[in-house]
């Protein structure tokens, strides 16, 4: 069997308590990993410990807000006090409040906005803190930030415009953490995944019918385990040259996802009039990928 790639490493996986977050903590932990389990739920977040510390590994709680500005630091210092240090954090929190736009509150805007872009921006900010102390320290380590972004933040889902909003932040903040942390010995990645949790078994019959478990015991590509192998590789130290990318993952299926890069385009050398771009946009339109379509669109 190959040597576990995080072996003695730290981690802080949030939104831990069930779901794909259950599933990390314990794939970092089988790989030899002492895990931080961050849950708003104490209950949830001490029984993901019980059946990390059943399995000779080592964790614990993290009862926290993560949008919580004291809450986010509170757990930086939990895996430093407990473990020593912090070497990775990924980033899974969230919840939904899916509304169509025409109908959507200000509060459930807001709330969804907070907890999944503000709770990755709030403990991003004190791991790299951290992290930063530790390279002007002269004690750099190899350190991994993995957020949580989602195929509606990269391609827009009707119904979910807070969600779409607050996932397409976080490929952006992923982006500029790579670009400011790397320094630091920071390397900062996204996954978007797509798995059977609470939130997508909620989204009505027919995404529950298309999540469900097979029924014959063939591979489950909803599993939420299968995310886990990829983040588990990107917090380790092998993962080195690897920052800055998004990556789908969907049952065995992994996907590089080129965000935000420039298409065709047309220079004048002067500026243009309003009445000649009609056929100019057609022509760079007519050059350049097709966006792939938004869920639920008609």
């Amino acid at each position: 069997m190959a040597d576990k790639l995080n072996e003695g490493r730290v981690a802080i996986v949030t939104g831990a308590g069930q779901g794909i977050g259950r599933a990390h903590a314990l794939a970092f932990a089988a790989d030899g990993a002492k895990v931080v389990v961050n849950d708003f739920d104490a209950d949830a977040a001490h029984a993901v410990v019980g059946e990390i510390t059943d399995a000779g590994g080592s964790a614990v709680a993290g009862v926290a807000d993560v949008a919580d500005w004291a809450d986010g630091a509170a757990l930086v210092e939990t895996a430093v006090k407990e473990f020593g240090c912090l070497d990775i954090l990924v980033n899974n929190a969230g919840f939904v409040r899916d509304r169509m736009l025409v109908a959507m509150s200000e509060d459930e805007w807001d709330a969804v906005i907070r907890v999944h872009l503000k709770g990755h921006f709030v403990t991003l900010h004190h791991a790299a803190a951290y992290w930063r102390a530790q390279s002007k320290a002269g004690e750099q380590r190899a350190a991994r930030i993995i957020n949580t972004s989602s195929g509606a933040g990269l391609f827009g889902s009707v119904g979910q415009g807070n969600y779409v909003a607050a996932k397409a932040g976080i490929t952006a903040l992923t982006i500029q953490a790579a670009a400011e942390l790397g320094g630091y010995g920071v390397t900062a990645n996204a996954i978007a995944p797509s798995a059977r949790t609470q939130m997508t078994m909620g989204a009505g019959e027919a995404m529950a019918a298309q999540m469900a478990a097979p029924a014959d015991g063939s591979f489950d590509a909803m599993d939420p385990a299968n995310i886990s192998p990829l983040v588990v590789w990107l917090g380790s130290p092998e993962s080195s040259s690897v920052s800055g990318r998004v990556f789908e993952v969907e049952g065995g299926k992994i996907t590089v996802v080129d965000a935000f890069q420039r298409s065709a385009e047309q220079d004048k050398g002067s500026q243009w009039t309003p009445g000649e771009l009609g056929p100019v946009v057609d022509e760079i339109l007519a050059k350049s990928p097709v966006p792939v379509p938004v869920y639920g669109a008609r």
